[in-house]
């Protein structure tokens, strides 16, 4: 699967978002390196923190489905990922992260351009 149609992937769940306070829906689509594609929306919450991110949700059901860091190879997303959701792409080890820029401008980048000084154990 391309990067291209990872991204149409994702934008193709991102209806699916729960969004009733922001109105702004996101989806996720995570390829596996064996090829299998595990997709995610943002999930909102009143109390503002709980809610899910559509990247983190995708990557949830990948380790649900058995994977772990290391086993995931790209990711497409709707939006571009939060500073929280950056450390999970870097921290999964995903070779590269395809995202909608806010001027609608879809890029493909690897997760240490994302995140340069990662927090690692």
């Amino acid at each position: 699967m391309t990067d291209e149609q990872l991204f149409e992937r994702a934008v193709s769940v991102a209806e699916l978002a729960y969004a009733p306070y922001s109105h702004f829906h996101v989806g996720a689509a995570a390829l596996t390196r064996d090829g299998e594609i595990f997709e995610g929306v943002n999930v909102e919450n009143a109390a503002y923190p709980l809610g899910v991110c559509a990247e983190r949700s995708a990557l949830v059901a990948a380790v649900t489905g058995g994977y772990k860091p290391g086993q995931l190879e790209a990711i497409g997303i709707t939006a571009s990922p939060c500073g929280g959701c950056r450390q999970w792409l870097v921290e999964f080890g995903l070779d590269r992260v395809t995202y909608a820029r806010a001027d609608g401008e879809v890029v493909t980048k690897i997760p240490a351009e994302l995140l340069p000084d990662t927090f690692e154990l």
